[in-house]
């Protein structure tokens, strides 16, 4: 009877740390970058005078584009578990913390969180909207997963962060009903941004600091013509390029602590504005 209590007790702790580690490998803080661009767009929609008719659908969307994402980075870190036990820097991640959840758990997480994602957006929302969240999945598939892993490639750059800021984007525009909503120009520089954004998450200065260099011309290029107005620049663009300082001077000095220091204004404190931003334009 004791014995029977003890692993009764045992499993429930053993099930719920395991619980724990696949809520912690989604990243939620992470979200910011999908809350971004879809305030981007919204911003778009807000300025030409749009009537959102369908704020809940939009807000449903953000949700599952997010969740989507989180079930993705668990996926990248499933298929990184074994070099990320050699990087110290990543070590903190939760399938290293707690090495003892089998794979074949983290892969069933992965698998059932998409279906359930795909399930609610094929009955509630529209196709075209998830046709690009299948672009996001296979995106992410082949940059991360064997035998094509862009990732350890010299193609990762292209197909990551940038590839995945138009996709987002795009995913709030067809809800709102026009997939260029986003002048075509925000498009490209939002790519060449995100690729230097990457650039410098992976420690490469000069080629960060040349794309950095092209996407400062082509922001400056659609503000003179109008595709951008101050305000959208300074509610959805100029946040993350605060967070970006910091990212760029990691490449040269105080690496980690400034890593860490981007970290937190992008993902926590723009992430906290962002929502504020998204919530009074859907909803006021």
């Amino acid at each position: 009877m004791h014995n029977s209590r003890f692993f009764d007790t045992w499993n429930f702790f053993k099930m719920n740390n395991m619980l724990t580690t696949l809520l912690k490998s989604i990243r939620i803080s992470w979200t910011a970058k999908t809350v971004n661009m879809f305030l981007l767009a919204l911003t778009y929609a807000y300025f030409s005078g749009l009537t959102i008719g369908n704020p809940l659908q939009v807000l449903e969307g953000l949700i599952l584009v997010c969740a989507l994402w989180g079930a993705l980075y668990s996926l990248n870190d499933l298929t990184d578990i074994e070099s990320d036990r050699k990087d110290p820097e990543k070590q903190g991640r939760p399938f290293i913390k707690n090495g003892k959840i089998e794979r074949k758990w983290i892969l069933t997480f992965v698998i059932g969180l998409i279906s359930l994602i795909f399930m609610v957006s094929i009955f509630t929302l529209k196709v075209d909207f998830t046709i690009i969240m299948a672009l996001m999945v296979i995106n992410q598939v082949i940059y991360t997963v064997p035998p094509i892993k862009l990732k350890d490639t010299v193609l990762a750059p292209f197909a990551s962060t940038a590839n995945n800021s138009v996709l987002r984007i795009a995913s709030c525009c067809v809800l709102l009903g026009n997939l260029f909503l986003v002048p075509l120009n925000v498009y490209i520089f939002m790519y060449v941004a995100s690729l230097g954004t990457y650039l410098m998450y992976k420690g490469i200065p000069k080629v960060a600091s040349l794309v950095g260099v092209v996407a400062g011309v082509i922001l400056l290029y659609i503000l003179y013509f109008g595709e951008i107005n101050l305000i959208q620049l300074g509610v959805a663009v100029l946040p993350a390029i605060i967070a970006g300082i910091p990212l760029y001077l990691s490449l040269f000095f105080n690496k980690d602590r400034m890593a860490h220091l981007a970290d937190v204004l992008y993902h926590q404190v723009a992430l906290v504005f962002f929502l504020i931003c998204t919530v009074y334009i859907l909803f006021f």
